[in-house]
Protein backbone atom coordinates (compact mmCIF):
# COMPACT_ATOMS: atom_id res chain seq x y z
CA UNK A 1 0.00 0.00 0.00
CA UNK A 2 1.28 3.42 -0.73
CA UNK A 3 1.17 6.35 2.07
CA UNK A 4 -1.25 8.29 -1.04
CA UNK A 5 -4.02 5.81 -0.12
CA UNK A 6 -3.48 6.32 3.78
CA UNK A 7 -5.53 9.86 3.88
CA UNK A 8 -2.23 12.02 5.11
CA UNK A 9 -2.08 15.10 4.35
CA UNK A 10 -0.42 16.60 0.88
CA UNK A 11 2.25 18.19 3.25
CA UNK A 12 2.98 14.89 5.25
CA UNK A 13 3.13 13.30 1.91
CA UNK A 14 5.48 15.36 0.22
CA UNK A 15 7.95 15.55 3.01
CA UNK A 16 7.57 11.29 2.27
CA UNK A 17 8.96 11.64 -0.99
CA UNK A 18 11.16 14.01 -0.53
CA UNK A 19 12.43 11.38 1.72
CA UNK A 20 12.21 8.77 -1.24
CA UNK A 21 9.54 6.59 1.06
CA UNK A 22 6.59 5.85 -0.83
CA UNK A 23 5.17 1.82 0.10
CA UNK A 24 4.05 1.52 3.78
CA UNK A 25 5.28 -1.13 5.90
CA UNK A 26 2.91 -3.53 7.28
CA UNK A 27 3.03 -2.07 10.69
CA UNK A 28 2.41 1.27 9.14
CA UNK A 29 -0.60 -0.41 7.00
CA UNK A 30 -2.46 -1.38 9.96
CA UNK A 31 -1.46 1.75 12.29
CA UNK A 32 -2.36 4.45 10.79
CA UNK A 33 -6.30 4.53 10.24
CA UNK A 34 -6.71 3.58 13.66
CA UNK A 35 -4.93 6.18 14.84
CA UNK A 36 -6.24 8.62 12.63
CA UNK A 37 -9.66 7.74 13.65
CA UNK A 38 -8.44 8.58 17.20
CA UNK A 39 -8.68 4.90 18.63
CA UNK A 40 -6.27 3.63 21.04
CA UNK A 41 -3.84 1.05 19.79
CA UNK A 42 -1.72 -1.80 20.76
CA UNK A 43 0.67 -2.93 18.26
CA UNK A 44 3.10 -5.47 18.50
CA UNK A 45 6.21 -4.79 16.48
CA UNK A 46 9.97 -5.20 16.22
CA UNK A 47 12.27 -2.36 15.56
CA UNK A 48 13.14 -2.42 12.05
CA UNK A 49 9.05 -2.76 10.61
CA UNK A 50 8.64 0.95 10.61
CA UNK A 51 6.20 1.49 13.93
CA UNK A 52 8.13 4.76 14.95
CA UNK A 53 6.39 5.71 10.98
CA UNK A 54 3.48 3.97 11.87
CA UNK A 55 2.68 6.57 14.84
CA UNK A 56 4.52 9.58 14.17
CA UNK A 57 3.26 10.11 10.70
CA UNK A 58 -0.69 10.04 12.09
CA UNK A 59 0.32 12.17 14.89
CA UNK A 60 1.81 15.03 12.35
CA UNK A 61 -1.17 14.49 10.17
CA UNK A 62 -3.45 15.32 13.34
CA UNK A 63 -1.35 18.33 14.68
CA UNK A 64 -0.83 20.00 10.88
CA UNK A 65 -4.32 20.61 10.69
CA UNK A 66 -3.73 23.28 13.65
CA UNK A 67 -7.01 22.04 15.78
CA UNK A 68 -4.80 22.21 18.46
CA UNK A 69 -3.75 24.68 20.92
CA UNK A 70 -0.64 26.99 20.47
CA UNK A 71 0.35 27.24 23.63
CA UNK A 72 0.26 23.40 25.01
CA UNK A 73 2.18 19.92 24.44
CA UNK A 74 0.03 18.11 22.41
CA UNK A 75 1.99 15.32 22.10
CA UNK A 76 4.32 13.17 24.14
CA UNK A 77 6.43 9.98 23.10
CA UNK A 78 7.98 7.98 25.50
CA UNK A 79 11.28 6.15 25.02
CA UNK A 80 13.46 3.60 26.94
CA UNK A 81 16.83 5.25 26.17
CA UNK A 82 18.41 8.58 25.07
CA UNK A 83 19.71 6.49 21.89
CA UNK A 84 16.09 5.95 21.04
CA UNK A 85 14.68 9.05 22.41
CA UNK A 86 17.31 10.96 19.61
CA UNK A 87 16.34 8.87 16.89
CA UNK A 88 12.84 9.46 17.11
CA UNK A 89 13.66 13.25 17.30
CA UNK A 90 15.88 12.93 14.17
CA UNK A 91 12.79 11.07 11.87
CA UNK A 92 10.42 13.51 13.12
CA UNK A 93 12.54 16.52 11.86
CA UNK A 94 12.59 14.29 8.60
CA UNK A 95 8.63 14.14 8.49
CA UNK A 96 7.98 17.57 9.45
CA UNK A 97 10.01 19.37 7.25
CA UNK A 98 6.89 20.82 5.55
CA UNK A 99 4.45 21.12 7.93
CA UNK A 100 4.99 23.89 11.53
CA UNK A 101 4.70 21.39 14.21
CA UNK A 102 7.43 21.84 16.76
CA UNK A 103 9.20 19.09 18.45
CA UNK A 104 11.88 18.47 21.70
CA UNK A 105 13.78 15.81 23.20
CA UNK A 106 14.05 15.58 26.56
CA UNK A 107 16.33 13.12 28.33
CA UNK A 108 18.74 12.62 30.80
CA UNK A 109 22.83 12.76 30.61
CA UNK A 110 23.05 16.21 29.49
CA UNK A 111 24.86 19.75 30.67
CA UNK A 112 22.94 23.03 32.21
CA UNK A 113 22.52 24.37 28.94
CA UNK A 114 20.57 21.72 27.72
CA UNK A 115 18.88 20.91 30.59
CA UNK A 116 17.56 24.56 30.24
CA UNK A 117 16.51 24.36 26.61
CA UNK A 118 14.78 21.42 27.45
CA UNK A 119 12.84 23.19 30.42
CA UNK A 120 12.18 26.23 27.90
CA UNK A 121 10.75 24.33 25.29
CA UNK A 122 8.56 22.14 27.74
CA UNK A 123 7.49 25.34 29.19
CA UNK A 124 6.17 27.10 25.52
CA UNK A 125 4.77 24.39 25.33
CA UNK A 126 6.06 22.13 21.88
CA UNK A 127 3.93 20.12 19.88
CA UNK A 128 5.52 17.21 20.45
CA UNK A 129 8.05 15.73 23.49
CA UNK A 130 10.53 13.14 22.96
CA UNK A 131 11.35 11.72 26.15
CA UNK A 132 12.60 9.49 28.42
CA UNK A 133 10.54 8.69 31.15
CA UNK A 134 13.05 9.49 34.13
CA UNK A 135 13.73 12.84 32.75
CA UNK A 136 10.19 13.81 32.25
CA UNK A 137 9.51 13.05 35.33
CA UNK A 138 12.15 15.12 36.93
CA UNK A 139 10.45 18.16 34.64
CA UNK A 140 7.12 17.12 36.51
CA UNK A 141 8.83 17.15 40.13
CA UNK A 142 10.22 20.72 39.13
CA UNK A 143 6.78 21.94 37.87
CA UNK A 144 8.20 23.09 34.56
CA UNK A 145 6.04 21.04 32.46
CA UNK A 146 2.13 20.57 32.11
CA UNK A 147 0.32 17.46 30.42
CA UNK A 148 -3.02 18.19 31.39
CA UNK A 149 -3.78 19.54 27.51
CA UNK A 150 -1.90 16.18 25.81
CA UNK A 151 -3.94 14.54 22.95
CA UNK A 152 -1.58 11.56 22.14
CA UNK A 153 0.66 9.23 24.39
CA UNK A 154 2.43 7.12 22.98
CA UNK A 155 4.75 4.37 24.56
CA UNK A 156 7.28 3.01 22.02
CA UNK A 157 9.41 -0.31 23.31
CA UNK A 158 7.52 -0.58 26.46
CA UNK A 159 8.87 -4.06 27.59
CA UNK A 160 11.95 -2.50 27.16
CA UNK A 161 10.76 0.79 30.06
CA UNK A 162 9.70 -1.68 32.22
CA UNK A 163 12.23 -3.83 32.18
CA UNK A 164 14.36 -1.29 32.89
CA UNK A 165 12.15 -1.02 35.73
CA UNK A 166 9.86 2.43 34.72
CA UNK A 167 6.21 1.30 35.46
CA UNK A 168 5.75 3.80 38.15
CA UNK A 169 7.28 6.94 36.25
CA UNK A 170 5.02 5.68 33.51
CA UNK A 171 1.97 5.38 35.51
CA UNK A 172 3.12 8.73 37.46
CA UNK A 173 2.80 10.33 33.90
CA UNK A 174 -0.16 9.03 32.61
CA UNK A 175 -1.82 10.40 35.93
CA UNK A 176 -1.08 13.62 34.83
CA UNK A 177 -2.81 13.70 31.11
CA UNK A 178 -6.64 13.81 30.37
CA UNK A 179 -8.95 11.51 30.08
CA UNK A 180 -9.58 11.94 26.82
CA UNK A 181 -6.07 11.56 25.45
CA UNK A 182 -5.41 9.27 22.56
CA UNK A 183 -3.10 6.31 23.85
CA UNK A 184 -0.62 4.43 21.51
CA UNK A 185 1.63 1.36 23.08
CA UNK A 186 3.78 -0.44 20.72
CA UNK A 187 5.54 -3.47 22.26
CA UNK A 188 8.23 -6.10 20.27
CA UNK A 189 7.14 -8.66 22.62
CA UNK A 190 3.54 -8.98 24.73
CA UNK A 191 4.42 -10.49 28.77
CA UNK A 192 2.00 -10.67 31.42
CA UNK A 193 2.98 -7.29 32.69
CA UNK A 194 2.59 -5.38 29.68
CA UNK A 195 -1.10 -6.99 29.16
CA UNK A 196 -1.93 -5.53 32.62
CA UNK A 197 -0.72 -2.15 31.90
CA UNK A 198 -2.39 -2.20 28.57
CA UNK A 199 -5.39 -3.09 30.35
CA UNK A 200 -4.68 -0.32 32.90
CA UNK A 201 -4.07 2.96 30.46
CA UNK A 202 -5.75 1.78 27.20
CA UNK A 203 -9.52 2.20 26.38
CA UNK A 204 -10.96 0.02 24.27
CA UNK A 205 -8.20 -0.16 21.82
CA UNK A 206 -7.28 -1.96 18.59
CA UNK A 207 -4.80 -4.91 18.32
CA UNK A 208 -2.48 -5.05 15.77
CA UNK A 209 -0.07 -7.45 15.58
CA UNK A 210 2.70 -8.05 12.81
CA UNK A 211 4.09 -11.69 12.69
CA UNK A 212 7.49 -11.87 14.62
CA UNK A 213 10.00 -11.48 11.39
CA UNK A 214 12.77 -14.49 11.12
CA UNK A 215 15.78 -13.28 10.08
CA UNK A 216 16.65 -13.96 6.29
CA UNK A 217 18.05 -16.68 4.97
CA UNK A 218 21.58 -14.22 3.72
CA UNK A 219 22.15 -14.12 7.16
CA UNK A 220 24.82 -17.10 8.27
CA UNK A 221 23.89 -18.53 11.79
CA UNK A 222 26.35 -20.37 13.55
CA UNK A 223 26.92 -21.25 17.19
CA UNK A 224 29.81 -22.39 19.89
CA UNK A 225 28.84 -24.66 22.32
CA UNK A 226 31.85 -24.40 24.54
CA UNK A 227 31.96 -23.69 28.31
CA UNK A 228 32.11 -19.65 29.63
CA UNK A 229 35.76 -19.67 30.11
CA UNK A 230 36.39 -20.72 26.09
CA UNK A 231 34.20 -17.98 25.13
CA UNK A 232 37.24 -14.94 24.97
CA UNK A 233 39.74 -17.13 23.54
CA UNK A 234 37.54 -17.90 20.61
CA UNK A 235 36.74 -14.50 19.93
CA UNK A 236 40.33 -13.38 20.21
CA UNK A 237 41.15 -16.22 17.43
CA UNK A 238 38.13 -15.22 15.32
CA UNK A 239 39.53 -11.29 15.32
CA UNK A 240 43.23 -12.51 14.85
CA UNK A 241 42.36 -15.01 11.65
CA UNK A 242 39.97 -11.80 10.03
CA UNK A 243 40.51 -8.45 11.14
CA UNK A 244 37.35 -7.31 12.28
CA UNK A 245 35.10 -4.38 10.60
CA UNK A 246 31.53 -3.14 11.25
CA UNK A 247 31.15 -5.76 14.07
CA UNK A 248 28.92 -5.72 17.14
CA UNK A 249 29.15 -7.94 20.11
CA UNK A 250 26.37 -8.10 22.74
CA UNK A 251 26.30 -9.15 25.87
CA UNK A 252 24.05 -9.44 28.86
CA UNK A 253 25.46 -6.84 31.34
CA UNK A 254 26.73 -3.84 31.58
CA UNK A 255 29.59 -5.17 33.91
CA UNK A 256 30.39 -7.73 31.34
CA UNK A 257 30.64 -5.31 28.22
CA UNK A 258 33.15 -2.88 30.52
CA UNK A 259 35.10 -6.36 31.22
CA UNK A 260 35.20 -7.74 27.30
CA UNK A 261 36.07 -3.88 26.27
CA UNK A 262 39.15 -3.85 28.62
CA UNK A 263 39.86 -7.64 27.19
CA UNK A 264 39.92 -6.58 23.66
CA UNK A 265 41.59 -3.69 24.26
CA UNK A 266 43.96 -5.11 25.75
CA UNK A 267 44.62 -7.83 23.08
CA UNK A 268 45.11 -4.63 20.77
CA UNK A 269 41.73 -4.61 19.00
CA UNK A 270 40.14 -1.53 17.67
CA UNK A 271 36.88 -1.74 20.12
CA UNK A 272 34.62 0.72 22.26
CA UNK A 273 31.96 -0.14 24.56
CA UNK A 274 28.52 1.39 24.99
CA UNK A 275 26.74 1.02 28.33
CA UNK A 276 24.75 3.28 30.85
CA UNK A 277 27.26 4.44 32.83
CA UNK A 278 28.54 6.16 30.08
CA UNK A 279 28.14 10.19 29.86
CA UNK A 280 25.70 10.98 27.04
CA UNK A 281 28.68 12.99 25.12
CA UNK A 282 31.00 9.91 25.62
CA UNK A 283 28.20 7.73 23.74
CA UNK A 284 27.38 10.16 21.11
CA UNK A 285 31.10 10.09 20.57
CA UNK A 286 31.12 6.30 20.61
CA UNK A 287 28.03 6.13 17.99
CA UNK A 288 29.23 8.35 15.54
CA UNK A 289 32.83 7.12 15.64
CA UNK A 290 31.86 3.61 14.50
CA UNK A 291 29.23 4.70 11.93
CA UNK A 292 32.27 6.45 10.60
CA UNK A 293 34.40 3.80 10.86
CA UNK A 294 36.93 4.91 13.06
CA UNK A 295 35.87 1.96 15.54
CA UNK A 296 35.94 -1.83 14.40
CA UNK A 297 33.48 -3.38 17.04
CA UNK A 298 31.17 -2.19 19.42
CA UNK A 299 30.37 -4.21 22.45
CA UNK A 300 26.92 -3.01 24.03
CA UNK A 301 24.08 -4.36 25.73
CA UNK A 302 20.25 -4.60 24.27
CA UNK A 303 19.05 -1.74 26.23
CA UNK A 304 21.66 0.89 24.73
CA UNK A 305 21.91 -1.16 21.34
CA UNK A 306 18.07 -0.06 20.94
CA UNK A 307 19.00 3.22 19.58
CA UNK A 308 21.74 2.08 17.30
CA UNK A 309 20.91 2.87 13.48
CA UNK A 310 23.43 1.62 10.96
CA UNK A 311 22.50 -0.30 7.99
CA UNK A 312 26.22 -2.16 7.06
CA UNK A 313 27.05 -4.09 9.79
CA UNK A 314 29.01 -7.79 8.76
CA UNK A 315 28.85 -9.15 12.18
CA UNK A 316 27.05 -10.00 15.29
CA UNK A 317 28.44 -11.80 17.77
CA UNK A 318 26.14 -13.05 20.74
CA UNK A 319 28.67 -13.27 23.52
CA UNK A 320 25.43 -14.13 25.85
CA UNK A 321 22.64 -15.82 25.01
CA UNK A 322 19.40 -13.38 24.76
CA UNK A 323 16.30 -13.35 26.95
CA UNK A 324 14.16 -14.43 24.37
CA UNK A 325 13.95 -15.62 20.73
CA UNK A 326 12.32 -12.11 19.72
CA UNK A 327 15.62 -10.63 20.83
CA UNK A 328 17.94 -13.05 18.93
CA UNK A 329 15.79 -12.29 15.91
CA UNK A 330 16.58 -8.21 16.73
CA UNK A 331 19.78 -8.59 17.62
CA UNK A 332 20.92 -10.32 14.28
CA UNK A 333 19.03 -8.55 12.29
CA UNK A 334 20.89 -5.45 12.66
CA UNK A 335 23.05 -7.14 9.92
CA UNK A 336 21.91 -8.30 6.50
CA UNK A 337 20.18 -4.77 6.14
CA UNK A 338 22.58 -3.86 3.20
CA UNK A 339 21.18 -3.69 -0.34
CA UNK A 340 22.30 -7.47 -0.78
CA UNK A 341 21.06 -8.51 2.63
CA UNK A 342 23.72 -10.31 3.72
CA UNK A 343 25.32 -10.83 6.98
CA UNK A 344 27.04 -13.51 9.43
CA UNK A 345 25.73 -14.24 13.34
CA UNK A 346 27.85 -15.70 15.75
CA UNK A 347 26.30 -16.74 19.10
CA UNK A 348 28.53 -18.55 22.24
CA UNK A 349 26.13 -20.98 24.30
CA UNK A 350 27.62 -22.74 27.54
CA UNK A 351 26.15 -25.22 29.34
CA UNK A 352 23.93 -22.91 31.53
CA UNK A 353 22.50 -21.38 28.19
CA UNK A 354 21.97 -24.42 26.05
CA UNK A 355 18.13 -24.44 27.28
CA UNK A 356 17.32 -21.15 25.91
CA UNK A 357 19.45 -21.89 22.40
CA UNK A 358 17.12 -24.82 21.92
CA UNK A 359 14.38 -22.51 22.09
CA UNK A 360 15.84 -20.23 19.39
CA UNK A 361 16.17 -23.07 17.53
CA UNK A 362 12.41 -23.86 18.15
CA UNK A 363 11.38 -20.79 17.45
CA UNK A 364 13.17 -20.17 14.05
CA UNK A 365 11.97 -23.78 13.15
CA UNK A 366 16.01 -24.68 12.49
CA UNK A 367 19.15 -26.04 13.29
CA UNK A 368 21.59 -23.59 13.70
CA UNK A 369 25.30 -24.94 13.04
CA UNK A 370 27.34 -25.21 14.94
CA UNK A 371 31.16 -24.51 14.58
CA UNK A 372 33.58 -27.37 16.06
CA UNK A 373 35.76 -26.05 18.87
CA UNK A 374 39.41 -26.29 18.35
CA UNK A 375 40.58 -28.62 20.58
CA UNK A 376 43.65 -26.30 21.34
CA UNK A 377 40.90 -24.66 23.28
CA UNK A 378 40.36 -27.26 25.54
CA UNK A 379 37.19 -30.19 25.49
CA UNK A 380 34.05 -28.19 24.63
CA UNK A 381 31.02 -29.49 26.18
CA UNK A 382 28.20 -31.62 24.13
CA UNK A 383 25.29 -29.55 22.85
CA UNK A 384 22.75 -31.72 25.34
CA UNK A 385 20.34 -29.02 26.69
CA UNK A 386 18.05 -31.60 28.38
CA UNK A 387 20.51 -32.43 30.70
CA UNK A 388 21.62 -28.87 31.42
CA UNK A 389 18.25 -27.53 31.55
CA UNK A 390 18.33 -27.18 35.21
CA UNK A 391 21.61 -25.05 35.23
CA UNK A 392 19.59 -22.02 32.93
CA UNK A 393 20.17 -18.24 34.13
CA UNK A 394 22.20 -19.67 36.59
CA UNK A 395 25.84 -18.31 36.89
CA UNK A 396 28.90 -20.56 38.73
CA UNK A 397 31.78 -21.78 38.35
CA UNK A 398 30.54 -25.08 37.31
CA UNK A 399 29.41 -23.25 34.29
CA UNK A 400 32.76 -22.93 32.65
CA UNK A 401 35.08 -24.91 34.91
CA UNK A 402 36.06 -27.15 32.43
CA UNK A 403 37.65 -24.15 30.08
CA UNK A 404 39.56 -22.72 31.96
CA UNK A 405 43.10 -23.56 29.95
CA UNK A 406 41.43 -22.29 27.03
CA UNK A 407 43.52 -20.50 24.78
CA UNK A 408 44.06 -20.11 20.83
CA UNK A 409 41.69 -21.65 18.51
CA UNK A 410 41.22 -22.33 14.71
CA UNK A 411 38.07 -21.79 13.85
CA UNK A 412 37.03 -19.30 10.91
CA UNK A 413 33.65 -17.92 9.48
CA UNK A 414 33.48 -16.23 6.12
CA UNK A 415 32.28 -12.88 7.07
CA UNK A 416 29.34 -11.14 4.89
CA UNK A 417 30.08 -7.91 3.54
CA UNK A 418 27.71 -4.73 4.36
CA UNK A 419 26.38 -2.52 1.39
CA UNK A 420 24.57 0.73 2.08
CA UNK A 421 21.10 0.67 2.87
CA UNK A 422 18.16 0.67 0.76
CA UNK A 423 15.06 3.65 0.95
CA UNK A 424 11.93 2.98 0.09
CA UNK A 425 9.97 2.53 2.83
CA UNK A 426 9.46 4.37 5.67
CA UNK A 427 11.44 3.05 9.32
Amino acid sequence: MTFEELNLEKEILDGLYAMNFEEATPIQELSIPHILEGKDIIGYAQTGTGKTAAYVLPIINQLAKGNYPQDAINAVIMAPTRELAQQIDQQIEGFTYYVPVSTVAVYGGTDGITFARQERGLQMGADIVVATPGRLISHLNMESVDLSRVSFFVLDEADRMLDMGFYDDIMQIYRKLPPTCQIIMFSATMPPKIRTMAQTILKHPEEIKVAIARPPETIIQSAYICHEAQKLPILKHLFEESRPQRVIIFSSSKMKVKELDAALKRYGFNVQAMHSDLEQPVRDQVMKDFKNRHIDILVATDVVARGIDITDINLIVNFDIPNDPEDYVHRIGRTARGTHGEGLAITFVDIREQFKFREIEKFLDKTIYKIPVDPSLGEAPAYEPDKYRSLRGRGGAHAGSSGRKARGGTARPSSGKGRPGRRGKAR
